[in-house]
């Protein structure tokens, strides 16, 4: 009789390498292994020999990097949602399409459950598990990092010494990262005391440090269409080539380094070190846009809504109504959020040069000094702050006759 499948989220890293040989001690299921490419680089390397060395029967490695960008990051930036005003949501918006893919292969294969190798203090069981409930709750969903005996990095290394499971990562260097092409997450270690200073010429990956950026600006313009980036100095790319291009121009000047303390969905705070290039870029190019673009009762709102979209993606609620919703308004908030923006890339920050927009709301005639135009007139203005400031003169009034006003 055949034995039932698991379909496992591998990465490849510690916590997955060994959890392929655990789920065959503990359930003797077929563990079909899946990695998502969504932009890990040369940690794909390799990932078949290693899985199927640790006992796997199969390993899918599933390019999802176009489809991450353009439905996932771009609906992200074009929504301007940051969580907490300093993470631009790298790994919470990769969780949801690796969840799609973790489904549809389960189904492929006939599996019964999906097994993950988030921790249980973590944000990435949430997301997975949710994802995977929006697309189908009847698959039976493992979390070994909740019911092991294994209570530490170090412990998994143990374990996978102990099994003969080759693993990426030393007990010297334990950083838990998590890659993709939007960006890269440190956690762990000497990070986990707050007070420490990143050492960053060791820690980073994707760029260096700003002290060590070039000395002079680099300029570059990039052009949007209805909310969306498509070209890099007059270029016209495909999303994942400029995401990909902005990285290493962002990288190599220092741009995108966050030290954040964020507030995790389970309740507690955690500390990490994310760099996100390109993606830092396209926050500062789109905001620019939309400053000329925009009204400013859309700005506003937009803003508020922001915040809300952030949590929805960083709570693990893509596949969500509310977080649909959302996605339309802000596609038709930004159908004239096109035009070009002008940037200036040193030492680590991202500072507008200019921007132009055939849909741009700004009036030369009317907002300079003079009273040329014929759709404004300085006399306008005495009406309108009667009018406007009203409810404090009779505030005023009120206050002075009852003797409040002293």
């Amino acid at each position: 009789m055949a034995k039932e499948k698991v379909v496992l989220a591998y990465s490849g890293g510690l916590d997955t390498s060994i959890i392929i040989p655990w789920l065959k001690e503990n359930y003797d299921y077929d563990v079909i292994a899946v990695c998502g490419d969504v932009g890990q680089g040369k940690e794909t390397d390799g990932l078949e020999e290693r899985a199927k060395k640790a006992g796997a029967s199969k390993l899918y490695i599933e390019d999802l990097r176009d489809d991450y960008v353009k439905d996932y990051i771009f609906p992200t930036l074009k929504a301007g949602a940051v969580y907490e005003g300093k993470y631009l949501l790298g790994t919470s918006h990769a969780r949801p399409i690796i969840a799609k893919r973790l489904v549809e292969i389960a189904h492929k294969e006939g599996a019964v459950a999906i097994c993950h190798g988030a921790t249980g203090k973590g944000n990435d069981q949430v997301r997975f598990e949710l994802g995977i409930k929006a697309l189908d709750p009847s698959l039976k969903i493992i979390a070994p990092w909740r019911i092991w005996d294994i209570k530490s990095r170090e412990d998994a290394v143990d374990y996978a010494e102990a099994h003969n499971i080759e693993i990426p990562v030393t007990k010297k260097d334990l950083y838990s990262r998590d890659r993709n092409i939007w960006h890269i997450s440190h956690e762990g270690m000497d990070l986990e005391d707050p007070a420490n200073e990143p050492q960053l010429d060791s820690l980073l990956k994707l760029g260096v440090s700003p002290e060590k950026a070039p000395n002079e600006p680099k300029y570059i313009t990039i052009g949007f269409e209805k909310g969306e980036p498509v070209s890099l100095d007059g270029k016209k790319l495909d999303p994942r080539p400029l995401v990909e291009e902005l990285n290493k121009l962002g990288g190599a000047y220092g741009v995108g380094i966050a030290d954040i303390v964020e507030d995790r969905l389970v309740g507690m705070k955690s500390r990490g070190v994310y760099e996100t290039p390109g993606g830092t870029i396209l926050y500062t190019a789109i905001q620019e846009l939309e400053y000329l673009c925009l009204d400013r009762d859309t700005q506003a709102f937009k803003r508020q809504s922001a915040i809300k979209f952030a949590e929805l993606v960083y709570d693990g609620k893509w596949f969500t109504p509310l977080r649909e919703s959302m996605s339309a308004m802000f596609d038709v908030m930004d159908e004239t959020v096109t035009g070009e923006v002008r940037l200036k890339l040193y030492k680590g920050s991202v500072t507008p040069a200019g921007a132009k927009s055939p849909y741009s709301l700004y009036n030369e005639d009317i907002a300079s000094f003079g009273d040329s135009h014929e759709l404004y007139s300085h006399k306008d203005s005495e009406g309108f702050i009667n009018l406007f400031g009203l409810p404090l003169k009779v505030r005023a009034m009120m206050k002075k006759k009852n003797g409040l006003d002293k």
